[in-house]
């Protein structure tokens, strides 16, 4: 979608709030999508690193296992054994961390596409006052959502409800979700990972 620019400084005859608004979605996005690229690097480098001192802690673990035991060695085997559980632990933390970041990516991905889509639509003279086309671009945003929570809430702000009160029922809808997972599961540790 190419525009011409700004002309809020000087305003013509041709200038419209249509255009400044377009262009300040497309600012927008541009400013979402390039502090998801900037961030991009950096997490694929931790992730890495994670996935390498994984291995490290676990070949250490099995070494110091291996190790014959002797009335010197078995203080220094437990220690160093319980520090790479703790270690362990850690880097559990960490890769829940990141994949924190990959359900943001995620959403922000959406939101450059919902801010792109509206753009486009609103540009477009023969779209934009066509109510088939705002549902169609609605319905479209929402199909992407991978969550029931998100749904509900993308329903609540369609409905009218406040940006807080849709977040309210997000926030629920996540709480409930966790609570019927606590309630049916089994404590298995890796029911927290959840990979998006």
């Amino acid at each position: 979608m190419d525009l011409p620019g700004s002309s809020a400084r000087n305003p013509d005859l041709d200038w419209s709030q249509v255009r400044e608004t377009i262009l300040m979605l497309a600012l927008a996005v541009a400013q979402i999508e390039m502090s998801m690229r900037e961030s991009d690097g950096s997490v694929e480098v931790l992730s890495n690193s994670f996935t390498s001192m994984v291995g490290q802690v676990k070949m250490i673990e099995r070494t110091v296992a291996a190790l014959p035991d002797s009335v010197e060695m078995t203080d220094a085997k437990v220690a160093i054994i319980s520090s790479c559980a703790t270690v362990s632990e850690m880097m559990h933390s960490a890769i829940i961390a990141f994949q924190f970041y990959d359900k943001l990516t995620q959403r922000l991905n959406h939101v450059t596409g919902s801010l792109g889509s509206l753009a486009d639509l609103v540009n477009d003279q023969r779209r934009l006052y066509n109510p088939y086309e705002w549902l169609g671009m609605q319905e479209k945003i929402k199909s992407r959502y991978t969550m029931e929570e998100e749904r509900l809430m993308f329903d609540a702000i369609m409905q009218g409800k406040t940006v807080k009160q849709a977040l309210a029922i997000y926030v629920q809808a996540i709480e409930d979700r966790k609570q019927k997972t606590a309630d049916s599961s089994s404590g298995d540790d890796e029911d927290d990972i959840e990979l998006f």
